[in-house]
C-alpha cells in the first residue's frame, strides 16, 4: 500500500517537529518545511520512526512563492494527503493594544493570518487536481486558545488566530463535497523551546496551582498525537471542528 504523506510547516522545533514525529509514527512520509535550511534534529527524529523525508525552505509570507513550493512538494512523493499548518510567529516584545505599530501588526498577519490562508488554498487546490485513492485526506491547522482568550498585550496574535478559526471552516465547507477534512488544532500553554525563555516562573506555579485542570504545562506530542489522530481518518464524518489541547483551561469553571 502506498505510505502516505503529510506537508508540516514550521517543522524545525516545538510543535511542528511533534506533529512531524507523531506522524512518522502513524506510517506517513513527510516533507518538512521551515524557513530556516536546517532541520536535521526533526529529519533524524522522523527517521528513527521509519519515515521518508524530504526538507524545503520557505518563507511562508511570500505567497508569490507559494506555488513553487506546493510543485516541490508534490515532487518529493507524489502526492501530499495531509497539510499540517504550524508555522507562525509569536508577538515580540509584547505591546500593549494602543501600542501596536502598523508594521509589527503586519509582520505577524503576513505569516500567521495571510500566508496560511494562500497556502491552504494552493495545497487544496493540487489536492482536489489530484483526487483521492480512497484514503483520508485532511488540512489541520494548529491555532491557539488566542482564537479565543484575550491578551491586550498580544493583540495581532490574537487577531490571527481568530481568522484561521474561520478560515477552518470556510475550508472545512468548501472541501467537504471532495473529500477532505480541516480541522482547527488550539493548543494550551506549552512547553518548547519557543516558550522558555520567555515565560515567568509565576505561570508555572498557577498552572500547577489549577489554573490549568490537567495541572501541567502540554507538550509538543501533546499536539502531536492529536493531529496525527485527525490525519489518519480517526474521526470520521468530522470535518470544521475546533480541538482543544489544553488541559481543561478554556473551560469556565464556577469557583
Amino acid at each position: 500500500m502506498t505510505r502516505q504523506v503529510a506537508l508540516v510547516t514550521g517543522a524545525r522545533q516545538g510543535l511542528g517537529q511533534g506533529a512531524a514525529v507523531s506522524l512518522a509514527r502513524r506510517g506517513f512520509d513527510l516533507v518538512l518545511v521551515d524557513v530556516v535550511d536546517d532541520l536535521s534534529e526533526t529529519v533524524e527524529l522522523v527517521e528513527a520512526e521509519g519515515a521518508a523525508v524530504r526538507v524545503l525552505t520557505a518563507d511562508l509570507a511570500d505567497v508569490a512563492g507559494h506555488s513553487a513550493l506546493v510543485d516541490a512538494a508534490w515532487d518529493a512523493f507524489g502526492r501530499v494527503d495531509c497539510l499540517v499548518n504550524n508555522a507562525g510567529l509569536a508577538m515580540r516584545p509584547l505591546t500593549d493594544l494602543l501600542d501596536i505599530t502598523p508594521e509589527a501588526y503586519d509582520r505577524v498577519v503576513d505569516v500567521n493570518q495571510r500566508g496560511t490562508f494562500f497556502l491552504t488554498q494552493a495545497v487544496a487546490k493540487r489536492m482536489i487536481a489530484a483526487g483521492g485513492d480512497g484514503g483520508h485526506r485532511s488540512i489541520i491547522t494548529v491555532s491557539s486558545i488566542a482564537a479565543r482568550m484575550v491578551s491586550t498585550l498580544r493583540s495581532p496574535y490574537n487577531l490571527s488566530k481568530t481568522a484561521l478559526s474561520m478560515m477552518t471552516e470556510l475550508f472545512a465547507v468548501r472541501l467537504a463535497e471532495e473529500g477532505i477534512a480541516a480541522y482547527e488544532v488550539r493548543p494550551g500553554y506549552m512547553r518548547t523551546a519557543m516558550t522558555a525563555s520567555a515565560v515567568p516562573e509565576e505561570l508555572t506555579r498557577s498552572i500547577e496551582a489549577g489554573r490549568v485542570p490537567a495541572r501541567r504545562w502540554g507538550t509538543p506530542d501533546d499536539v502531536g498525537q492529536t493531529i496525527a489522530t485527525l490525519a489518519a481518518g480517526e474521526l470520521p464524518f468530522s470535518t470544521g471542528q475546533a480541538i482543544w489541547i489544553d488541559g481543561g483551561l478554556h473551560m469556565h469553571q464556577a469557583d
